[in-house]
């Protein structure tokens, strides 16, 4: 574990570039185009890192006047994904995950249940968490074992099933690229149920605006860099900002605009000769077998949508946090890592907009009850890992990543609520995907 937590502390900057280097040795790419690959998607992580940091340091201050200005007050603080990832990796399921989630990903290949071969191991800290939370509710290993095995065979299906929409989607990029990330694949049913019912009410499904449309029909005001200073110009005004501060956040929001698409393609250059490799070398040994590696979502977090949707969302949770019935949680350090919520949801809505903000706001109502629910095993969880992650005088904390996936409610609520019959109806739904997706590959889908 403390080897484990070791290399997990130097964060994905670190680990990923480190990673990358011994896969492209161990895949005959040798060392010199091993080591320029990773440390391409190490500057990627650095930059993301920066740029995200960016927008939190100028979004919090503003978010944070919003809450003191309508009196936003709830009982649970967002504390953000880094002390979720805290959580995952600090207890014996932690310790394991790597290594479990490769074995089951590698058993699942061979059965013909998968067709992606997950390398993006820096976000394997999803299955940490939910198998580490569900192991601090029941103090039991094999329960969490448990959760956590569920959650990466249902994200193994879900990268499977969509990656072929992603594709389609994002272009070459993602050609044999899967997304097996289980917060982003959690999003897939509301897309899948947003999009079906908007199809079908006259009027609302004439609406069609993605980032091509609206640079035709709005000009100047349909250009990603020109919505991120209307966005910024907007929440300054929310915040009650002076003049000064609401033209500096609304440059600040085009800059963001701007930079995170052109990151992104740090990634994609670093990432795609082992994806290319890798895949090469799988299907040589798989003669016959079509196979996707899995890769981070950051490959495609830079489109134009997922960055307007992202900005609009800000104020419209704030808000809606406030006034849904049951409600306790109050999102603030996770609002710059909203993006991570539509890399999967974008395929399904073809990037319109209208549709993709519906899926955003329904994800995210759900999301802070979902948050609410799981505020005390979260709160229970950080105080045991690292108090001081836990601001003084506050009493109760979560985070929208992992704690708002309807993924890891249902999987959490199924182990430790109804510990037999869950997850008896948990392993029957799984064993029957897994069964749905194998046959869904033979037909070459």
């Amino acid at each position: 574990m403390t080897f484990i937590n070791y290399i997990m502390s130097l964060g994905a900057s670190v680990m990923m570039p480190i990673i990358f280097l011994i896969l492209g040795l161990c895949i005959g790419m040798g060392f010199g185009k091993s080591l320029v690959s990773g440390l391409k998607v190490g500057v990627g992580f650095v930059g993301l890192s920066v740029v995200t940091q960016l927008l939190s340091d100028n979004i919090g201050p503003a978010v944070n006047a919003m809450v003191k200005t309508y009196h936003l007050h709830l009982y649970t603080l967002d504390i953000g994904w880094p002390a979720a990832s805290q959580v995952a990796f600090a207890t014996s399921v932690g310790a394991i995950i790597i290594p479990l989630g490769l074995l089951v990903n590698i058993i699942c290949l061979l059965i013909g249940a998968t067709k992606t071969l997950n390398i993006d191991l820096w976000n394997y800290w999803h299955f940490a968490f939910i198998g580490s939370i569900v192991y601090f509710a029941t103090n039991n290993f094999w329960w969490g074992m448990f959760a956590a095995c569920v959650t990466i065979i249902v994200t193994l299906i879900g990268a499977d099933r969509s990656q072929k929409k992603a594709e389609d989607f994002y272009g070459k990029d993602l050609i044999g690229i899967s997304i097996p990330q289980a917060f982003c694949v959690s999003f897939i049913p509301y897309a899948v149920i947003v999009n079906w019912i908007i199809d079908r009410i006259p009027g609302l499904n004439k609406i069609d605006i993605d980032a091509n449309k609206m640079k035709e029909k709005f000009g100047v005001l349909g250009d990603p860099i020109v919505l991120g200073i209307i966005v910024g110009v907007l929440i300054g005004i929310l915040a009650r900002y002076s003049l000064a501060k609401i033209l500096q956040l609304g440059v600040i929001l085009a800059a963001v605009m701007v930079l995170i698409p052109r990151i992104t393609s740090l990634f994609i250059e670093g990432l795609s000769p082992i994806a290319k490799r890798t895949q090469s070398l799988v299907k040589s040994h798989f003669k016959g077998k079509d196979f996707n590696i899995g890769m981070t979502p950051a490959l495609v977090i830079g489109h134009p949508v997922t960055l307007v949707t992202s900005l609009l969302l800000i104020p419209i949770i704030l808000f809606l946090s406030v006034i849904i019935p049951g409600n306790q949680f109050l999102p603030l350090a996770s609002l710059s890592g909203l993006i991570y919520i539509f890399p999967l949801v974008l395929p399904y809505t073809k990037g319109n907009v209208f549709k993709t903000l519906l899926v955003g706001i329904v994800s995210l109502v759900l999301g802070v009850l979902s948050a609410t629910t799981l505020a005390g095993i979260f709160t229970k969880a950080v105080k045991i890992v690292q108090a001081s992650l836990i601001p003084a005088g506050t009493s109760s904390v979560a985070s929208i990543d992992f704690a708002s996936s309807p993924l890891a409610w249902l999987v959490y609520e199924g182990t430790v609520n109804l510990p037999i019959i869950g997850a008896i109806a948990i392993a029957a739904i799984v064993i029957g995907l897994m069964v749905w997706n194998r046959n869904q590959i033979k037909k070459g889908l």
